[in-house]
């Protein structure tokens, strides 16, 4: 049978109207039962799920017995994450090889083996004959998040030790990912741009010599080109959003699927599925359209009133998207500060005095102070309000040239590898499927025969 356009859009709506009919849960019941909603108590702390010795984050002290906010804190490893990023850059190194290093491994190498690492990675930059042409440019899709999902679930095919969950082949399957992800995260948006926005088409391969961050830019660019500032900014962001604590959602994702026992690849690809959803790795594009927004609708952004009374108008709905949020303000964790944003500031001021977009970053300070002073007035909030990483990511990837395409992206070809870390850790210690429990609060009903209906 083939139903009209009316028909079917009819017969979809009574769908809906039964599933918000069957599916709407009395709000009172969860408190009721003690569940915790999105694994958080009512004071929005985590529930605790589970131990991980490969990072920390830390946004609070007790002092004489009471729990009181402090500046934050985040390690890799036992390192303190500044400390890391003033190590290499001090020496002109590049971090993203050296830090993965650490967090898959337990601890720094030294220059022998990080000379190894990098060769070793260096290696599988390289995906199967033909990948590129029968995978990334059949199906190009603005939506490079999913095109990175198809290409990791497609290269499982390729993988005779696809089931082998031994941590002898998770790790080489794990360093293969974390390799290729900037090339299949490039080379879809490729495709996108050639296919669906009509522009030219150009697929630039790799050098062995140089780092991912670099690798990142040159395969990006028509020309290849790139400046030692852009390639170092690029490095840091890479290293800043590699992995935060275990706490969030697609590393609990990660998690979660690897103790069913499942592949690398279907792991990664639900991380990956995790991660494109807005309230996860979105927020750096609509702090850059927030900022977009401002600018075109409040007449001197210079002037501290009226940019002040724009973003009340935002936390109000009144403007911007209508969500009521300042975007890049606030953290889950973090209330005084965020670490990530407060070492990344400093870098992206360098990189907006050789961009010539001093002016943007003027206006991004301004909007970093004012904004918890607005969002005290207006909001009665339990914790202090910060900046976080993605404040300064968005204008960061603008600053670059990075296609906003690209953006989430660029925040797995960093996590991967602290995915990958917390599926080794779980395969290490775990030996139980992760089982949530939930209770049931459905109705008991009596059949009825067809005709009765």
């Amino acid at each position: 049978m083939t139903y009209t356009k009316t028909k079917l859009t009819t017969i979809i709506q009574d769908y809906v109207n039964l599933c918000e009919k069957y599916g709407t849960i009395e709000q009172n019941l969860f408190t009721e039962y003690g569940v915790k909603r999105g694994l958080r108590d009512i004071n929005g702390q985590g529930v605790l799920t589970g131990i991980t010795n490969i990072s920390r984050v830390e946004s609070s002290k007790i002092v004489d017995g009471k729990t009181v906010p402090c500046r934050g804190e985040l390690y890799y490893r036992g390192y303190n994450i500044t400390d890391l990023v003033e190590g290499f850059r001090r020496n002109g190194r590049f971090g993203f090889e050296e830090v993965a290093y650490l967090l898959l491994f337990g601890e720094l190498p030294d220059g022998e083996k990080l000379t190894e690492f990098e060769e070793l990675m260096a290696t599988c930059r390289k995906l199967p004959k033909n990948f590129v042409r029968d995978v990334i440019m059949k199906a190009p899709t603005e939506d490079i998040m999913n095109s990175l999902t198809r290409s990791v679930l497609t290269l499982a095919s390729y993988d005779k030790d696809l089931t082998d969950t031994s941590i002898e082949n998770v790790i080489k399957q794990s360093i293969r990912l974390i390799s290729i992800f900037p090339m299949l995260s490039v080379y879809g948006y490729h495709a996108y741009n050639h296919y669906i926005k009509g522009k030219s088409f150009y697929i630039h391969r790799p050098l062995p010599e140089l780092s991912a961050s670099e690798n990142f830019l040159r395969m990006l660019r028509p020309d290849k080109k790139y400046t030692a500032l852009e390639a170092r900014v690029l490095d840091i962001a890479l290293v800043l959003h590699m992995e935060h604590g275990g706490g969030n959602n697609s590393t609990f994702t990660t998690r979660v699927v690897t103790s069913s026992g499942s592949d690398t690849y279907s792991t990664v690809a639900a991380a990956l599925s995790s991660l494109k959803g807005p309230r996860h790795g979105g927020a750096n594009i609509m702090v850059v359209k927030m900022f977009a927004d401002i600018k075109k609708n409040v007449k001197n952004i210079t002037d501290e009133t009226e940019v002040k009374e724009y973003l009340r108008k935002i936390l109000n709905k009144q403007a911007f998207n209508k969500q009521g949020l300042i975007y890049g303000m606030g953290h889950a964790v973090y209330s005084i500060s965020d670490p990530r944003a407060e070492i990344f500031k400093k870098f992206v001021e360098q990189l907006a005095k050789e961009k010539h977009r001093e002016k943007d970053f003027a206006l991004y300070s301004m909007i970093e102070r004012l904004a918890p002073e607005v969002i005290a007035e207006e909001r009665h909030i339990y914790k202090g309000v910060s900046a976080n990483v993605d404040f300064y990511s968005g204008l960061v990837y603008s600053m670059l040239d990075i296609p906003e395409e690209l953006y989430t992206p660029m925040f797995a070809i960093a996590r991967i590898v602290g995915w990958s870390a917390h599926r080794l850790e779980e395969l290490i210690n775990a030996d139980k499927i992760m089982r949530p429990a939930y209770i049931s609060v459905c109705d008991y009903n009596k059949y009825k025969d067809l005709s009765e209906r």
